[in-house]
């Protein structure tokens, strides 16, 4: 059985505690630190070349301190990407360690196993210098519109033929790009160019938070920002220790269900917890699918520990400390800890239903802090084919049903939980591809009845409008298990 944490432990380690801050000084130091990876995650979104990024908001966005702690995360981004980086980081490291790192150095992979879950995702970290001394990291994450292979789908029968594996590897090295690279993504894609903006627009996003980062270092007269950032995680430490002792002593299990392919997929949770520190099992899960629905276990880590801080501490900043006291563990060779090479290249499928099984845990303890289940997953629709100059032309673009309902309020039609992402205007979607969307509706009455409701669902009808044939890849659930 394997775990996962963001220092790469079996246990959580508490902090010791940093030389206490002045708490004004600390505070506006704070505001400004967000401002910065907002404004990081606004200019990758100004720039890119694709509706995922700068409609939808499938990316994050974030800041490290020298030795891969995450300091501060954007407003905007989904949980599976940046709580999956927060971990992914120390992988970087590894290879480049930080002592053998020049300004100018820029990081890539797309590895499933060490980011966010599938090679639709590049994940870049970008060294931030101060002179020639090393004061933090920059990273993002983005879906890419195409990887190549047989597209974003669960046709594959392994991570083979998914698409192009690029390993942890430099894109630029000393400010030099690495051209090599560039030729084989772009010989590799069906759409090269929005590929290849959206990977530059990464570097763009974190060459300005890094640009900001040393302006606010200037203004606040700091040599590192390290000291800060063991006060920022200390602090989140505590507060995240804090709503976990509030919690009684015990264990509380709950088993969930994806419709799957063959058969269905069972997910199951065991959530144990002991004084300020919560262990999360998923052993009893179903075992690797032969489809590409599969999860990696850093995938699995994200959306546990987006689930606990949403029911247990929503208010505490979402950086290294939050997440040192869960631990996260599955079998090896499950769905929710696939092995290479295994097939992962829909594994939001399933991703996404787990936070609604964790729910359904602490529900037994916490009942008014978790709000039902709901449509969980986001429909992925892709479209490809040709135009009528016989160009070759692919679109994705994603949908979603209603939240469950909370124990306060109905659920929130059509919204993306837990994934975050926005819905695309039809306008947008009909200006970027030959696609017509004939008809997009609520579905009335579908949250269901009760005192509070779930959220709405919606209606979508679709058509191409080249003439010419196209091939289709939904990526669809809750139709056995609604």
């Amino acid at each position: 059985m394997s775990s996962v944490s963001t220092g790469q432990t079996a246990a959580p380690a508490r902090t010791t505690d940093a030389p206490q801050m002045d708490p004004i000084r600390l505070e506006v130091m704070w505001n400004r630190l967000i401002a910065v990876v907002n404004e990081q995650a606004s200019a990758l979104m100004r720039t890119s070349f694709t509706t995922i990024v700068r409609e939808s908001g499938d990316l994050s966005a974030g800041v490290f301190d020298t030795r891969g702690n995450m300091l501060a995360q954007a407003v905007t981004g989904t949980p599976g990407h940046i709580n999956a980086m927060a971990t992914c980081i120390h992988h970087f490291m590894a290879v480049y360690p930080a002592d053998t790192l020049k300004p100018g150095d820029v990081l890539i992979t797309n590895d499933p196993q060490k980011t966010s879950g599938h090679l639709h995702d590049f994940t870049v970290i970008t060294p931030v210098f101060q002179s020639t001394r090393l004061v933090g990291f920059f990273g993002n994450t983005c879906h890419v519109l195409d990887i190549g292979g047989r597209g974003l789908g669960t046709d594959a029968r392994s991570v083979f033929e998914e698409g192009l594996f690029v390993p942890i590897t430099k894109l630029y090295s000393a400010g030099e790009p690495n051209t090599e690279l560039v030729r084989i993504i772009a010989a590799n894609v069906r759409a090269p160019e929005p590929v290849l903006g959206d990977i530059h627009a990464q570097v763009a996003g974190n060459d300005v938070g890094g640009r900001r980062l040393l302006e606010f270092m200037d203004e606040f007269g700091l040599d590192s920002i390290d000291p800060l950032g063991d006060e920022i995680i200390a602090r989140s430490e505590r507060a995240m220790r804090a709503a976990i002792a509030a919690l009684p002593d015990g264990a509380w299990e709950h088993v969930g269900w994806s419709d799957g392919y063959e058969e269905p997929v069972r997910l199951q949770v065991r959530i144990e917890k002991r004084g300020d520190a919560l262990h999360v099992d998923w052993a009893g899960s179903s075992p690797e699918s032969g489809r590409g629905i599969n999860v990696v276990l850093n995938y699995t880590h994200a959306y546990t520990t987006y689930a606990l801080k949403c029911a247990l501490a929503p208010e505490v900043p979402n950086n290294e400390g939050s997440f040192r006291p869960v631990t996260v563990s599955a079998p090896e060779g499950c769905i929710l800890n696939a092995q290479p090479p295994a097939a992962v290249g829909a594994r939001h499928i399933v991703g996404h239903f787990l936070p609604g099984v964790i729910f359904g845990a602490l529900a037994q303890v916490i009942p008014r802090q978790v709000m039902a289940d709901g449509a969980a997953n986001i429909w992925s629709t892709q479209f490809t084919g040709r135009d009528t100059n016989d160009d070759l032309w692919t679109y994705v673009w994603f949908s979603t049903g209603g939240t469950g309902a909370r124990p306060t309020a109905d659920g929130i039609s059509a919204a993306a939980f837990p994934s975050g992402i926005s819905g695309v205007p039809a306008e947008v979607i009909e200006s970027l591809a030959p696609i017509v969307i004939n008809r997009r509706e609520y579905r009335q009455d579908s949250g269901g009845a009760g005192t509070f409701r779930g959220g709405l669902g919606q209606t979508l009808e679709v058509a191409v409008r080249s003439g010419q044939p196209y091939w289709f890849s939904p990526l669809f659930d809750r139709v056995q298990f609604a």
